[in-house]
């Protein structure tokens, strides 16, 4: 480590030092998703591919591209979208290569986390994927050798000089530089650490904030800066919006709180919302879709359906925008205290956080603290207990009057003493959520800029280490994570509780394990934690060719194994799968199948013996259909409760407009045959003011040539299917 970091100015200056210095075989670790120091990456990238001589490893994950579109249909409707919500966001040279297949001999790129979806047909890049679970990643890297860290962060100046912040990815940087800096100590690795700030990154205080000397070179070039990658938020279906309110419905007030990405995670965010703000409208959601007549029992040991009075705490690895919804909401509100028996008072009712009271002296004696360490009291005066002008001194707490005591609370005079000269008024600094890295909107990244300083301090980004597990800190993790639930997404789930997430049965890899399993192994060594695993129940329901059930007899791959099954939601209800025996498991889990395909899996367990001969389905769950989900919630859709983008929308009106008229288009040229299409396309049809506009918008107001012809005429048709509400 050099003792001073060296600044530098210019980022081609910067790539070429890392290449003399630590070269010629340089393993660079990169942050998950947001992270990644675009411009220096680029520009270490390139010397690389132009010289054989050198050899780049990128160690990473979550490789974040812009969307590119398929078609010139898809391109017009596209590309002013893209060039709107993605401007001024540099692109990744590397991912570009490695997508089309082009990345040099020279260059490999190593991830344990894919983007959904972006790399099942990339037999390069399967091949250099690492399985492994998030709270692993920083080992797995070190492993792979890896010599350079490069990570964007934050600065920002204050009385005592610059500061600096690693902002969205605390998450695994400090462990793997932990590593790092040992190894270096023995002299078995030259290191160097990289930090490139960037002014657009929100300064996040707490386990985010790092000393200077956390870096080799601090580079700030005005190249480097740019805006954020932003991730749209995607629609709600309805299906969607089923799965959310189930879910909400299991978690308690006073709980803990995990969610994820993506539509399903806003529905459940949104859900929150809904039973804070509107509650009546909530019940009626819930009434609508039959959750108390199915699951009374469930809700009423496990959850709740009241709006919240102390509100939930979150512990997640990723903080999405739907955390910054639930805080404006007035959900996520339950702080959290970093000392084990503090945090105990408080669950047990003992500390009352705005009123601190001399009997909390006496609790904590009699919960076994008594000698004070320094870090200790530390703690203790970080959130109130102490005023901040009582003193550690070697054993001793020293008072602003001159007197002091031993700091040992098993001693009566040393209680007496601090209840009358050095007691705080109230606990503060209580955190609302613990997270490991971010990523979301662009309004969300302007909202965590914009953050008051104290509703900020509220947040401790920090690592996985931390949030995904116990290990760390088992005591105080259990006092914080009371009533804890661990909210996730899977592709499919088998009949017997096993989950699959991340990938396929040919081994081709989705996505990756993240921190799935450890948030799920967390929910059983928790004594009050549940696991519930969101599993749609019907695959491509609208799109191309038949739609399949998600839930399958078997399976050659799984992420959750089923000895770690607990609660799985679909569109068609809960299944409380712990504890059970196997039977009463596929029992269960046939009720929230869609019953088109329940006649079938029951025939396949009955005659596999895993269900008695003669067993039928109850009457209740055999109507598990899209259409009478939809009747259902139709009310509350309707009113308004249900939104399409329950958080807002990136689109404008005719862009979402055209965007479900293209889905349509798309769906029935996959389903129709081509001399029907050719036909249809030949059909004059009438253009109201308000399609030519849309036709406009896509430059199809004219068309030359039959394949325009037909896209225009298909066009037509989905815009005034969209128009009304089909």
């Amino acid at each position: 480590m050099i003792p001073n970091p060296r600044h530098l100015s210019d980022v081609e200056a910067c790539a070429d030092l890392l290449i003399e210095r630590y070269g010629p075989d340089l393993r660079v670790a990169l942050p998950l998703g947001l992270g990644k120091p675009v411009a220096l990456v680029n520009a270490l990238y390139a010397r690389v591919r132009s010289d054989s001589r050198l050899r780049l490893t990128l160690l990473t994950a979550l490789t974040l591209e812009k969307p590119v579109p398929g078609s010139a249909l898809e391109a017009a409707f596209l590309q002013p979208f893209l060039d709107r919500v993605f401007e001024g966001v540099q692109d990744l040279d590397y991912a570009r290569d490695v997508t089309a297949g082009q990345l040099p001999a020279n260059v490999r790129v190593v991830e344990f986390f894919f983007r959904p979806g972006s790399r099942l047909s990339n037999a390069a890049a399967q091949r250099d994927y690492i399985c492994t679970n998030y709270t692993f990643a920083a080992r797995d890297v070190f492993a792979q050798g890896c010599n350079v860290v490069l990570q964007s962060i934050a600065a920002c100046e204050g009385a005592q000089g610059t500061r600096y912040s690693l902002s969205c990815n605390p998450d695994t940087a400090p462990e793997l530089i932990a590593l790092l800096r040992a190894a270096e100590a023995r002299r078995e690795r030259r290191v160097a650490v990289v930090g490139v700030i960037d002014p657009a990154l929100p300064f996040m205080v707490n386990d985010a904030e790092v000393g200077v000397e956390t870096f080799d070179f601090i580079l700030d070039d005005a190249r480097t800066h740019g805006a954020l990658f932003s991730t749209p938020r995607t629609p709600v279906a309805s299906a969607d919006h089923a799965i959310g309110l189930y879910a909400s419905a299991l978690i308690p007030d006073g709980g803990t709180l995990q969610i994820g990405i993506g539509s399903l995670g806003d529905a459940v965010a949104h859900a929150l919302v809904l039973r804070q703000q509107n509650n009546s409208a909530y019940v009626e959601a819930l009434d609508a879709l039959g959750v108390m007549d199915n699951h009374a029992r469930l809700i009423a040991d496990f959850g709740a359906t009241a709006s919240f009075e102390q509100g939930l705490y979150g512990a997640t690895e990723m903080f999405v925008d739907g955390f910054l919804q639930l805080m404006g909401a007035g959900v996520l509100k339950r702080g959290v205290y970093d000392f084990w028996a503090l945090q105990q008072l408080v669950n047990q009712g003992l500390c009352d956080p705005g009123q601190l009271s001399p009997e909390v002296l006496d609790h904590l004696d009699e919960h076994g603290v008594r000698a004070l360490r320094g870090h200790d009291f530390a703690a203790l005066q970080k959130h109130g207990l102490f005023r901040d002008d009582v003193r550690y001194d070697q054993g001793y707490l020293q008072f602003a009057d001159g007197s002091r005591v031993i700091a040992n609370l098993a001693e009566p005079r040393t209680r007496a003493a601090i209840a009358r000269s050095g007691m705080g008024t109230q606990l503060r600094k209580g955190t609302v959520l613990h997270a490991g890295f971010f990523l979301g909107p662009r309004d969300f990244y302007q909202g965590l800029r914009e953050m008051d300083p104290e509703q900020r301090d509220r947040i401790c980004m920090t690592g996985v280490n931390k949030v995904n597990q116990l290990d760390l800190n088992p005591r105080l993790y259990q006092a914080q994570r009371v009533h804890a639930r661990f909210i996730n997404s899977g592709m499919m789930a088998t009949i017997n509780g096993a989950v699959v997430s991340d990938g396929l049965a040919d081994g081709r890899v989705v996505s990756g394990v993240g921190g799935q399993y450890n948030f799920v192994a967390q929910a059983h060594q928790l004594a009050t934690g549940r696991s519930i695993l969101m599993v749609r129940a019907v695959r491509n329901p609208e799109g191309k060719g038949e739609p399949s059930s998600n839930v399958v007899m078997d399976y050659a791959h799984c992420t959750i194994p089923r000895h770690l099954r607990d609660i799985l939601i679909t569109e068609y209800g809960i299944a409380d799968l712990r504890a059970q025996t196997d039977s009463s498991i596929a029992k269960r889990m046939l009720n929230v199948c869609d019953s088109r395909f329940q006649p079938a899996l029951l025939h396949q367990l009955q005659a596999a013996g895993r269900i008695e001969a003669g067993y039928v389905i109850p009457e209740a769950h055999r109507h598990n259909t899209p259409d009478r989900l939809e009747q259902r919630l139709a009310a509350a859709r309707v009113q308004g409760h249900l939104p399409t983008f329950p958080f807002g929308s990136d689109f404008t009106d005719q862009e979402w407009r055209l965007a479900q008229a293209l889905q349509k288009v798309r769906r029935q040229a996959a389903t129709t045959p081509r001399w029907k299409l050719l036909l249809s396309g030949l059909r004059p049809r009438a253009v109201s003011t308000a399609v030519g506009a849309d036709l406009q918008r896509v430059q199809l107001d004219r068309a030359s040539g039959l394949e325009q012809r037909v896209s225009r005429a298909l066009l037509i048709d989905a815009l005034h299917a969209v128009g009304r509400g089909e």
